[in-house]
């Protein structure tokens, strides 16, 4: 019968002023407490060290060992106070009982924590039994302060030195970890997730309890109990997130079944194909599905903590970044009537909403999806100048020779007198849709009320129509650059398509395009520039021939003179063929006169360079001359633009002088007032008398008058 410290007399209480009264109430504690300790030892023994089998139950000894304490601990308090001040005559024998007391005291502390560790095992073992794993997890942390204390008590230092200090250490982490294969196999039959991969494709399974109590019970006794959601993120990332955003994915939610929510998921594993990359509409309302099938485990877990939060922490940034890059961005508008009707930024706003409100995203920190809703307008410019210039480059890819009349009727007169008119000539068709593609940039920009008021004014787009011209300037030269060389027609329709762009700048320059001063010139250089090299290229052919050209035989020029001429005229010819309905007349006529003015020349010049000239020569070059004069007039539209050519008159009095007398060429001449003097210098005229007529008394007179 254990006596508590109700049991003690008035006169024992009394008793603790003298040290045989207290003497003995020590003594008969202290052989209570040496019974008491012999029973716990022998229990300890039981369970701990020896493992027999012992049915007593630990309550019983802890509530004996409680007893004592409230007993000794009174008695010590009273003793080590007033009574102790009192007692100062104690005999020697009295405080060896008190240290003993105390000693024996330490021991029972250390009991009864044993005990009270061996009733928890026992009550866990009940709770995991009973599936009561939240009190089986409040039950483990209450053993886990018992037996991995921090502190360093003398209590503790002792039970760490005792037999069965290691074995309630395995003990307790057998516990722990069946209790942690509980709550996960317990989570695993509420919450299932399972996948099937077939050849081509893979469907996955979702169903989650509708058994709330028991699931949200199990999930925060599974996240206290540190449970690591990397197997369930990763699989909601690359089972579900990953292919709902990337490719065409087949989503059924059910929420009409007893038991539980299901959401089954099937789509290809082949490579994706990027044309069927799904909408983000569709992104979203799939993972609105998979969240809300998902929404019954959502706890808090911790004070400022839910489990999609959790879930949130680990696969976030991923998620988001896969979301931008491979949904957004591909969602972005492409044209204005596209951007006029996208509702990408409301809907946008209301998806990163729903994300915060589940707490998978966090309010004030989680800012991607915000950032890139700013920058949407941006984006969108971004894409659209994108798009254009692709389909620019796509048109400057087209055959310069695929070709249209522009500007049909404007003739060169009126042309001359306004400068707003185009002249008539042949443009590639493909340098017409690049005008009409520009066209629609400028309509965008100038109609487009829904784009907000900064965008409006700064005239986002036209910049791009700067862009397109300086790329045709370097682009069309390099794409084309055989033809343009080879071909003599490319280089004058590259010409009239430089010169048309640069009259649409010209004509649109109200219109703000940037730098379009520059642009003109630009455009009227490059188109230059590739038309003189094609014109120096066929004057270089027809020198190749008239390299060749010999009329310095005194007796007979030949027939070989002749044919080089017939060569040149039918090189232009070929030339007349390709140019003439392709430039506007007045360049055609001052391009040929040109060429035919350095074609003139040089036979002017070899026939100038000649000493002597017999009689028959002179007549075989002036019917030389005459085949050019009968042949060049047509080679223009109308053939008195012959005699724009500067050399023309000069060749024609050539062929007269060949066949004139020396009173026809003086009179001709006319002391310096003649129509000669207009071509012809007094040396030039001189020496061609000396090359045709001998040296006579008139030949001598002639040239008297010829100064």
């Amino acid at each position: 019968m254990v006596t508590t410290v109700g049991d003690l007399s008035k006169e024992d209480l009394n008793g603790f002023s003298t040290a045989e009264n207290t003497k003995t109430s020590i003594v008969r504690i202290l052989e209570q407490i040496r019974r008491f300790q012999d029973r716990i030892r022998k229990h300890i023994e039981d369970n701990y060290v020896d493992f027999i089998p012992n049915h007593t139950a630990s309550d019983v000894y802890i509530e004996e060992g409680e007893s004592l304490l409230r007993e000794t601990e009174h008695l010590l308090k009273n003793v080590g106070s007033d009574a102790r001040l009192a007692l100062n005559s104690a005999n020697i024998e009295l405080s060896q009982c008190l240290e003993e007391l105390r000693e024996v005291t330490l021991g029972l502390k250390l009991s009864h924590r044993i005990l009270k560790i061996d009733d928890i095992f026992q009550c866990l073992e009940e709770s995991n039994a009973t599936k009561e794993y939240l009190r089986a997890l409040n039950l483990l942390g209450k053993l886990k302060c018992l037996i991995c204390s921090d502190t360093s008590s003398d209590v503790d230092v002792l039970f760490q030195k005792c037999e069965c200090y290691d074995t309630i250490k395995v003990r307790y982490h057998i516990q722990s970890n069946i209790l942690q294969q509980n709550l996960q196999a317990r989570f695993e039959s509420l919450v299932q997730f399972s996948e099937k991969t077939f050849p081509s494709a893979k469907s996955v399974n979702l169903q989650v309890s509708k058994d709330i109590s028991q699931l949200q019970d199990t999930v925060l006794a599974l996240f206290e109990a540190r449970y690591n959601p990397m197997k369930l993120c990763d699989f909601l990332l690359e089972n579900c997130l990953l292919p709902i955003i990337t490719r065409p994915v087949s989503v059924e939610y059910c929420i009409d079944k007893e038991d539980y929510f299901q959401i089954n998921m099937s789509y290809s594993i082949k490579e994706a194909n990027k044309c069927l990359r799904p909408s983000y509409k569709q992104v979203f309302m799939h993972v609105k599905s998979l969240f809300e099938c998902l929404s019954n485990i959502n706890i808090n877990v911790s004070s400022d903590k839910t489990v999609f939060g959790v879930i949130g922490n680990h696969i976030k940034e991923r998620f988001i970044k896969l979301l931008i890059e491979e949904c957004l961005m591909h969602s972005i508008p492409e044209t204005m009537d596209e951007f006029q009707e996208s509702t990408l930024l409301e809907d946008l706003k209301q998806f990163e909403q729903m994300l915060k409100d589940i707490s998978f995203l966090e309010a004030n920190t989680d800012k991607d999806l915000s950032n890139f809703a700013e920058k949407f307008n941006f984006l969108f410019q971004e894409r659209f100048s994108v798009k254009i210039i692709e389909s620019a480059k796509s048109i400057m890819q087209k055959d310069l020779q695929d070709m249209m009349v522009v500007c049909e009727g404007n003739t060169s007169d009126e042309v001359k007198s306004n400068k707003f008119l185009f002249p008539q000539c042949m443009i590639s068709k493909s340098t017409l849709e690049l005008t009409k593609l520009m066209e629609r940039i400028m309509r965008q920009t100038t109609n487009s009320p829904d784009i907000n008021s900064c965008y409006n004014e700064l005239n986002i787009f036209l910049p791009v129509i700067s862009t397109i011209l300086n790329m045709y300037c370097c682009e069309v030269p390099k794409i084309h650059d055989k033809l343009l060389e080879s071909i003599p027609q490319q280089s004058v329709l590259f010409y009239n398509n430089c010169m048309f762009l640069a009259h649409w700048v010209g004509k649109n320059s109200d219109m703000g395009i940037p730098t379009h001063s520059v642009l003109v010139k630009t455009l009227q250089a490059t188109g230059l520039r590739i038309f003189k090299a094609q014109e120096e290229k066929q004057q270089k052919i027809i020198l190749e021939i008239m390299k060749n050209l010999d009329v310095s035989d005194t007796h007979s020029i030949g027939s070989t003179p002749l044919k080089l001429i017939r060569q040149c005229l039918r090189q232009m010819e070929l030339l007349k063929n390709v140019w003439l309905n392709v430039l506007p007349e007045s360049i055609y006529n001052k391009t040929f006169s040109f060429i035919l003015n350095d074609f003139f020349q040089d036979i002017i010049r070899r026939i100038l360079c000649l000493e002597d000239i017999s009689a028959t020569v002179a007549s075989e070059l002036s019917e030389l001359i005459g085949v050019i004069l009968t042949k060049v007039p047509d080679l223009f539209k109308e053939k008195q633009e012959a005699f724009q050519v500067p050399s023309w008159m000069k060749i024609q009095q050539l062929q007269m002088i060949l066949n004139a007398s020396l009173q026809e060429i003086t009179d001709q001449w006319c002391d310096g007032a003649g129509i000669l003097t207009a071509n012809y210098k007094a040396e030039e005229l001189r020496h061609l008398i000396r090359a045709l007529f001998q040296n006579t008394d008139r030949r001598a007179k002639a040239l008297s008058k010829i100064i």
